[in-house]
């Protein structure tokens, strides 16, 4: 696995909360833990029907997690601005990575399933969310990568829509670091490099008014429990550009470096974009 990335600069200090911060706290956890953890219940609920009537393919679950997801970013008061459509038919997305609010904000666009490190799946919360929606878990590491190309081909035969995170880290959300290649090979196996389609997908997120631009952030040694209340106490005007570019046919593509390389242009050149706040009403 990769190091976690550190930024040359100390993270933001978090704002001071007052009583209309904590009353935001109070507010937005109890609904976004409340339909976070309803929604898993009632996931596994159907799961027990949904597994053995379709295998590894879930035609049912996945618009829960997109529900419960949207109701949660309306929660935080996060605002959404999308670009583009997301990928339709068989296929991946890849992404730029910031911070734990981007399983929010991409679950919400359409049904996916994430590429994550294994470690992911001993996180307490994070953990048992993450198993429940399907997660494909993966090492990155060279001994084990001809198994975990053979886990994501299993998973792409399935019509599964992959989403990862190359840098193999989440950033400041001021930059992208180069997409590494690794996950790219199994975009061309045998069989399905004909097939796929991977599609760059730009996170870009906007800070409350006067707030440092990395607020939504969450690197390095940050704690998560002292970031999750900084965004649940947060004043209005926040929010995130999710631009969906073109996909890219991976038969037209000569090999996964340079994949890597063209994603890692989009994503780049969609979040020197997306600079301007959101002034839209509501998230999607």
């Amino acid at each position: 696995m990769s190091p976690t990335w550190h930024s040359p600069d100390p993270p933001p200090a978090a704002p001071p909360n007052g009583a209309a911060g904590w009353a935001r706290v109070l507010l937005r956890g109890g609904l976004v833990g409340g339909v976070t953890f309803g929604g898993l219940g009632l996931l596994l609920l159907l799961r027990l029907v949904e597994r053995p009537l379709f295998g590894l393919r879930r035609p049912v679950t996945p618009w829960i997690t997109v529900a419960v997801c949207r109701i949660a970013l309306r929660g935080l008061g996060l605002r959404v601005r999308v670009t583009g459509t997301p990928l339709r038919g068989r296929g991946a997305m890849v992404a730029n990575h910031v911070s734990w609010l981007d399983i929010y904000v991409l679950n919400a666009q359409a049904p996916l399933y994430f590429v994550s490190k294994a470690e992911v799946a001993r996180w307490p919360g994070i953990g048992w969310l993450a198993r429940a929606t399907g997660t494909v878990f993966v090492t990155r590491t060279a001994r084990d990568a001809a198994a975990q190309a053979l886990l994501l081909e299993a998973r792409l035969r399935a019509n599964h829509r992959l989403l990862v995170f190359p840098e193999g880290t989440s950033t400041d959300g001021l930059r992208v670091l180069p997409f590494k290649p690794t996950l790219f090979a199994a975009f061309f196996r045998d069989g399905l490099r004909d097939l796929l389609q991977v599609q760059p997908v730009t996170l870009r997120y906007h800070a409350p008014p006067a707030q440092d631009p990395r607020f939504h952030a969450w690197w390095g040694d940050m704690d998560f429990g002292g970031h999750l209340l900084q965004v649940l106490a947060a004043p209005g005007g926040a929010g995130v550009d999710v631009i969906f570019h073109p996909p890219l046919r991976v038969a037209d593509v000569p090999d996964r470096k340079e994949l890597a390389a063209l994603c890692t242009d989009a994503v780049r050149a969609g979040h020197a974009r997306a600079t301007a706040p959101l002034a839209d009403p509501g998230p999607r």
